[in-house]
């Protein structure tokens, strides 16, 4: 439970709130890679933490990301002509380039463009794991750019879905590291069954236990932290624990305990204090992992047919995320078609902010209470000049963090399951200095 300035401190991210300053120290993905696929095509408005940019591939192909008000009279430079070197803004015909300068100015004399040494607002950009990134903080803490953890290396394959919520971001990131809720909320979709590890199949998740009551670890790593939901397997379970292994990466992706055809992640970014951005990943190298349209499919948010042209579901708490009551009857736990449906019907359900401030939290709750914690320390820290988790040493780097699903004998050491020997180092050390 939380006070309502805790609260408040947690979710509050535009504008120069103190959480959305430090997560913009992060590279932060600003859209889909294929929002603007085409060079010299239309450029897209994207906001994130209440900052509206302009986002652009030049008939070169290269990427640009500037504030979306012209410098001039504030009109929309996504409505703008996508031009060698720059757009071009159709108020008055400004034209801007990705590095902010003002180069052509028609509507003034000759001379004015060079008198006036214009700096638009502009952000470096990068592109990987079918996102385009970018960086919105102060320029002299920028980090080098890192591939996302569910990106490690070109060859890996990368399904995406994306989809609008009308929530704040921190109600949606506590939902993905919330291991628990899979068994009563997903229990249509991630059934029990006798195999040796968590399967996919085209119409659901398998996974090899009947446990609806995991046992929590959480422990904290130079990244953000690691946390283990064990429970007993359908076999052996008098030797062996069934380990789900959830990794936060820390400000806004956490990777999900994967299965034998692919890897999971979610990447939450936040649009203002009361919308979000939330990205469903499948990815991997195997010929099991889908593409774009069959991820999109299987989720049920397939753009046109659940979602609209702006990413914004046709299940909406209006319409009661047209929750089919007769399906309940006939055994289908929620009547919610789609795993991320039934997530988003619980976020906005708890209100545009959730009020942490009357929670009756319990056992299962600890790796929520564990991340609450570990955010307002890390805000405390970073107001007192100590940089983010994953800024800090010991750094490791972002390819080599995973998460972990497995049957393991019991007596296993968890923490090093699924992680490099670097990693793995680290917290066998921190056992021998105690």
């Amino acid at each position: 439970m939380l006070t309502h300035e805790e609260n408040m401190r947690l979710c509050r991210v535009s504008g120069d709130a103190p959480m959305g300053r430090l997560m913009r120290r992060s590279w932060i993905p600003l859209c889909l890679s294929e929002e603007v696929e085409e060079p010299g095509g239309r450029p897209l408005r994207v906001t994130v933490f209440g900052m509206t940019l302009a986002v652009w591939r030049d008939p070169e192909g290269r990427l640009g990301a500037i504030d979306d008000r012209c410098p001039h009279r504030k009109a929309s430079m996504a409505f703008g002509r996508n031009e060698e070197g720059g757009l071009r803004c159709l108020y008055h015909g400004w034209k801007i380039t990705a590095a902010g300068e003002v180069v052509e100015m028609p509507s003034e004399p000759p001379e004015a463009c060079a008198a006036a040494a214009v700096k638009h607002p502009h952000y470096p950009v990068e592109e990987a794991g079918g996102f385009i990134w970018g960086y919105l903080g102060e320029p002299e803490h920028m980090p080098p750019f890192e591939p996302p953890p569910f990106a490690p290396h070109p060859g890996v394959k990368v399904a995406t879905c994306k989809v609008w919520v009308p929530c704040n971001w921190a109600q949606i990131l506590e939902g993905q590291i919330d291991s628990a809720h899979s068994s009563s909320l997903h229990s249509s979709d991630m059934v029990p069954a006798r195999v040796a590890r968590a399967g996919a199949t085209r119409k659901n998740w398998t996974r090899p236990s009947t446990d609806k009551a995991p046992r929590l670890t959480v422990l904290t790593t130079p990244y953000g932290f690691r946390y283990a939901a064990i429970r007993r397997p359908i076999a052996n379970a008098a030797t062996h624990d069934y380990y789900r292994i959830s990794t936060f990466v820390s400000p806004l992706i956490c990777l999900i305990p994967p299965n034998a055809s692919y890897n999971v992640a979610q990447v939450t970014v936040p649009i203002t204090d009361t919308e979000s951005w939330f990205y469903f990943m499948a990815w991997g190298e195997g010929p099991e992992v889908p593409d774009n349209e069959e991820w999109r499919k299987f989720l049920r948010v397939q753009k046109g047919i659940d979602l609209d042209h702006r990413w914004r579901k046709i299940r909406t708490l209006d319409n009661d995320f047209l929750q089919d009551r007769q399906a309940m009857a006939l055994g289908n736990f929620t009547g919610i078609p789609g795993i991320p449906n039934q997530d988003m019907a619980m976020w906005e359900s708890q209100g545009p902010i959730a009020d942490r401030t009357s929670e009756r939290l319990g056992a299962s709750d600890i790796a929520i209470t564990h991340w609450r914690r570990l955010m307002l320390q890390q805000l405390e820290e970073f107001e007192r000049g100590i940089p983010p988790l994953g800024h800090r040493q010991p750094k490791i780097p972002q390819h080599k963090i995973a998460s972990f699903e497995g049957i393991v004998p019991k007596g296993t050491d968890w923490r090093t399951l699924g992680v490099g020997e670097e990693e793995a180092a680290l917290y066998t050390r921190s056992d021998a200095a105690e």
